[in-house]
């Protein structure tokens, strides 16, 4: 007799990556970093996704930041009445790694108290909402506030972190109480992360410990830790009154759902041997120093399937991944998301009850290369990219409703291996893989030139198997030459790196300038159309005229003043006129750290040769960084963006001062610096006084001065 329960297939939740953190006197909101209170359309685009329950968030700090003060609850109200509109089901947030209003604290012994009377209102307000995570995981964030000190109150001793987690987990259970005393419907949603420890033999010890430990919120709130428990002593041993734990035996609070988080970082690797490790990366547990590294990177790790196998044999409980999410390249984002969806579909295949998996970060997150420990505003873009307040669909948002729809959504990167799985796919190793076979290349035409190297160099960096030919191997103003190299190749898309025309001797060159600008890029397209390949070229901020004085976005009427110019608006025209496949980005003042073909090489080059250099004083540019550039064109090229696109580092400059700046940073003296106005140039073609380039279609990159930091520091030559 089968006696197999059969689950079904877990369902898609979303999430808002929502922490209002504080670090010393400073609090920093996700959602306001991410412009979600300026949008009104937010819960919509979320619902086209097809996504029918979210993780929202209702949070303490900011609709009680004074204890007294009447809460306003228009805003709440405003969000609640979309989700509903939309038939989402809302899974209501009170605290997310923050530690409350400035009244209180995580150490506080009101602090329970003070949150349920703050659930309390909620639920007062909202009585239809039936779930709630009143408190995101609350053993992480007594880590990060109470052990490593690195969040409010930032302590940092055994003491402090058990108080924080025990206040907080008896936050949760008063607040449930509370919100049941008017919904008795109400049902927890508790999260933590899904984290498993390994280690060298000589640390086995405290690997077998962390790993007891990483059990303690659910284990707590099940009312499992009593005297026997093998974690009651370490509590005993830091001062941890027992009535602490028995008020848990004495009021259970076992979770609707068990929720767990899982990262890349969710597994960790203890190693003895230090100096094989970064320092940051050392610590100690008052007997024995060691690294605390991602295990990922050191050996093989267990696997989300594996730790939901550990997670569903320990309590027996409905269990969801309420955070999936990667920052990193848009391809590996979408390959950690299928492997995670996958693997839950095979654990539901093996009993276990899996309701869900959450897409989080849907709208991206800030900062958590740093912890939340610095406010800089690093982003990661998630199911949408919100930078500029935009709120624009990746690849993503692509699979997720191809997964919620039972649809098939194939994309050649999602075939590769992402950078976890330790597989390297380069042109050296290709021969070796066994899936070579299988394998769809990117195209990359130009291959002698700056873009086009830099282009290969960082899809091999990426994990996206390309192939790079030159001109020489087929004519790109032949078609049936294109179509000869599309049938050998059978790329996923083709990107035209190929620019061999100076500006000035496009004056004198015409017909050969429009062939390369105009007639090539337009057949390429015209064939990559038909074979159904997308296509990216690349345009100039030279199709502008230089009469504004703020920055051209996409939308700016074209005023050429050169032949170059006027070669890259006919090629733009016509591409945009035959082909709906297309992606045309313009950018411009190009400068990169793989060779010196380009203005600031030209300048270290002449300067550590003692020669003069001559510079336009009445130029002003928006200086581009090739890495940048690149890495920005193949994520909105995966996104399946088309038309024309701005791309170019934040921030204006005229080449006179960029000339300085090079020099002043390369460490020369600045005296072989020549600034001269245009006129004095002795220019063939006339430059717009004016080009610099923003987007208005989202894409915000780094500042032209972080950009110059990370030149210096990367240049090969």
């Amino acid at each position: 007799m089968d006696i197999r329960k059969h689950y079904s297939k877990p369902e898609i939740w979303g999430g808002l990556e929502c922490s209002i953190n504080r670090t010393s006197d400073h609090f920093h909101d996700q959602l306001e970093d991410g412009g979600y209170y300026n949008r009104s359309h937010n819960i919509e685009a979320i619902s086209k996704l097809g996504i029918t329950t979210l993780r929202f968030p209702l949070l303490w700090e900011r609709h009680q930041p004074q204890k007294d003060d009447p809460i306003n609850w228009d805003w709440a109200t405003e969000q609640l009445n979309s989700i509903v509109a939309c038939n989402i089901t809302p899974i209501i947030g009170l605290l997310h790694h923050g530690s409350g209003p400035t009244f209180t604290d995580l150490t506080d012994d009101h602090f329970p108290e003070l949150l349920s009377k703050y659930a309390a209102k909620v639920a007062q307000q909202f009585p239809w909402i039936e779930y709630y995570t009143p408190v995101n995981e609350p053993l992480t964030t007594a880590r990060f506030s109470g052990l490593y000190g690195l969040w409010y109150p930032h302590h940092k001793d055994v003491h402090s972190f058990l108080t924080i987690l025990l206040n907080q987990l008896k936050g949760v259970v008063l607040s449930m109480q509370a919100i049941r005393k008017i919904n008795s419907n109400a049902k927890l949603i508790q999260t933590e992360d899904l984290t498993k420890v390994h280690s060298t033999p000589a640390l086995q010890y405290q690997s077998h410990f962390e790993n007891e430990r990483r059990w303690l919120t659910y284990d707590l709130l099940c009312g499992r830790v009593g005297e026997n428990h093998s974690m009651w002593n370490y509590f005993m041993d830091n001062n941890i009154d027992a009535e602490s734990l028995y008020f848990f035996i004495r009021h259970p609070c076992v979770p609707h759902i068990a929720g767990f988080n899982y990262y890349i970082t969710s597994e960790r690797f203890l190693d003895e041997n230090i100096d094989q490790y970064p320092v940051h990366t050392h610590g100690s547990n008052g007997k024995q120093s060691y690294a605390d590294v991602e295990a990922v990177r050191t050996t093989n790790i267990a696997g989300i399937k594996c730790l939901l196998h550990e997670a569903w044999e320990r309590y027996q409980l409905p269990l969801a991944v309420t955070e999936v999410h990667l920052g990193c390249t848009r391809e590996e984002q979408i390959r950690w998301l299928k492997e995670i969806w996958e693997a839950c579909c095979e654990a539901t295949d093996e009993d276990i009850d899996i309701r869900a998996i959450t897409v989080w970060a849907l709208q991206g997150s800030y900062d958590w290369s740093s912890l939340l420990t610095r406010h800089h505003k690093i982003y990661e873009p998630g199911a949408f990219d919100v930078q500029n307040s935009m709120l624009r669909p990746t690849a993503i948002a692509k699979l997720v409703t191809s997964i919620i729809g039972n649809m098939p959504w194939e994309h050649p990167l999602l075939h590769q291996q992402g950078w976890w799985q330790k597989i390297s796919i380069n042109e050296s190793s290709i021969e070796n893989n066994n899936d070579a076979k299988i394998q769809v290349p990117l195209l990359i035409i130009g291959k002698t030139g700056t873009l086009a190297n830099a282009f290969e160099r960082i899809c091999i960096r990426r994990n996206i198997y390309c192939k790079s030919i030159s001109r020489d191997e087929f004519d790109i103003l032949d078609e049936k030459s294109i179509e000869a190299i599309i049938a050998l190749y059978q790329p996923w898309a083709m990107i035209n790196a190929t620019d061999l025309i100076k500006v000035d001797d496009a004056e004198t060159s015409v017909e050969a300038c429009f062939a390369i600008n105009m007639q090539a890029p337009v057949l390429l397209a015209k064939v990559c159309k038909k074979y159904d390949i997308r296509f990216l070229t690349f345009s100039s901020d030279l199709v502008f005229g230089g009469d504004k004085t703020s920055p051209y976005t996409e939308t700016d009427a074209v005023k050429p003043l050169n032949v170059y110019g006027k070669s890259k608006v006919a090629g733009e025209t016509q591409l945009l006129l035959d082909s709906d496949n297309t992606l045309i980005i313009r950018t411009g003042a190009v400068f990169g750290p793989w060779d010196s073909d380009h203005f600031a090489g030209y300048i270290l080059d002449a300067l550590s040769k003692e020669q003069t250099c001559i510079a336009a004083s009445g130029i002003i540019v928006s200086p581009t960084y090739i890495p940048d550039l690149v890495n920005t064109a193949l994520d909105i090229l995966i996104d399946g963006e088309k038309g024309v696109w701005h791309i170019s580092n934040e921030g204006k400059i005229s080449w006179a001062d960029f000339a300085r700046e090079v020099a002043e940073r390369g460490g020369h003296s600045q005296e072989k610096l020549i600034a001269r106005f245009p006129s004095q140039m002795q220019w063939k073609a006339t430059r717009p006084v004016y080009s610099v380039l923003k987007s208005e279609k989202g894409i915000l990159l780094p500042t032209f001065a972080n950009a110059m930091d990370r030149f210096f520091h990367e240049k090969e030559f």
